[in-house]
């Protein structure tokens, strides 16, 4: 398989994952009991006249099928709550939740990758503490930090609980995403440095006498990239899942609230419009995570 038709494939790969998502989170809204309508209580004349004002009454197949007619022009609808269009809705919530995953992806990255080339290069008891808390931060959901982090911030009141305003609004939602996110680069570095550590190339170099040091940093963490690329695109999935728990429970502005806000009130358009945005990132995660993996390892784009 050539390098475009390796990138070819994973296009339309992100792309059917978007589509499936946005489709299917549609149907299950618009399936599920009830609907927007429902809210105006036991006027049923009026009940029927919104319905019908919104399109609801249709059945489900033509509701579908003209909400894919517009969509193939980008256009999803308009939201029923904010009488808005539903992509200029998300564009706004998307950037917000795009900012705390990308602040805490860099965190987390910061932290995890020298802390797993640590604690898979070197032994002792230092060490085994240093995993142990990696354990901690990795079975801790990002639900139950946050949560124990606003308590922390509301008792101490060093930094703001919620909301969304400068920097410091930003480390305890931040810091939710960003350490189990951590905890898992950490693993997968200190596995993968250790591989890298075992190969003849490596145990040729330090029986010449290169220093440990010297091989760990300047070859073996180049050797165990491959593996951590790869899944990157897996660990933006996983960051942009949780940040819809903790930006419900920080009150952060992005699209989990938006998300929220929409199953509430049964916004479905805007259900859907949320699901295509997070399944966008999820597909762009993984593409991109392919393309680095391909270029730190030209075998696979060229397999």
């Amino acid at each position: 398989m050539t390098t475009i038709g390796f990138l070819a494939r994973r296009v339309l790969a992100a792309l059917a994952l978007v589509f499936v998502a946005t489709s299917g989170a549609l149907l299950l809204a618009q399936l599920a009991p009830g609907d927007y309508a429902s809210q105006f209580g036991r006027d049923q004349a009026q009940v029927a006249a919104e319905r019908h004002r919104l399109g609801l009454d249709l059945p489900v197949a033509q509701q579908y099928a003209r909400w894919l007619k517009r969509s193939l022009t980008l256009d999803l609808g308009e939201s029923f709550q904010y009488q808005r269009p539903v992509t200029a809705l998300v564009a706004e919530r998307a950037w917000n939740t795009a900012l705390l995953a990308a602040t805490s992806l860099a965190v987390a990255t910061l932290l995890g990758i020298p802390w797993g080339i640590v604690t898979g290069s070197r032994r002792g008891v230092l060490i085994r503490a240093l995993r142990g808390v990696s354990l901690l931060f990795l079975s801790i959901p990002p639900l139950i930090s946050s949560l124990t982090m606003l308590a922390v911030a509301a008792r101490t009141g060093w930094l703001p609980v919620s909301g969304m305003g400068g920097v410091s609004h930003l480390v305890v939602p931040t810091l939710a995403l960003a350490l189990p996110i951590a905890a898992i680069l950490e693993r997968l570095q200190a596995q993968s440095i250790g591989d890298a550590l075992a190969t003849p190339m490596a145990l040729s170099a330090r029986a010449r006498g290169i220093s440990r040091r010297r091989i760990v940093w300047r070859h073996a963490w180049r050797q165990s990239l491959g593996p951590i690329l790869a899944i990157y695109g897996v660990i933006v999935g996983t960051l942009f899942s949780g940040s819809f728990a903790v930006e419900i429970v920080t009150s952060w502005p992005g699209l989990g609230d938006l998300m929220r806000q929409a199953l509430l009130t049964r916004d479905t358009y805007l259900v859907a419009g949320c699901a295509a945005a997070g399944a966008a990132f999820l597909a762009a995660g993984v593409l991109l995570g392919d393309v680095l993996h391909a270029v730190v390892d030209p075998r696979v784009g060229g397999a």
